[in-house]
């Protein structure tokens, strides 16, 4: 696929990676630089998040001052 840089610098993500990302209006993407390559990552909401964590042991965790 491809896409055109307009002149405001905007650029359309076409609808089937908009559909198979589910991305939505107004989410944020971190876009990193490598190389000559761009690369957009779309990053969750807080709701996308919750329970992520869910039974992980928090008595394992070491205290600020023993870690390296």
């Amino acid at each position: 696929m491809q896409t055109t840089i307009s002149s405001k610098y905007q650029v359309v993500i076409p609808k089937p990676v908009r559909d198979h990302l589910n991305l939505k209006p107004r989410q944020k993407l971190t876009v990193i630089e490598k190389g000559n390559m761009l690369i957009l990552i779309p990053q969750p909401s807080l709701e996308d998040l919750r329970g992520i964590a869910t039974g992980v042991k928090t008595s394992d965790h070491r205290e600020k001052k023993d870690r390296l």
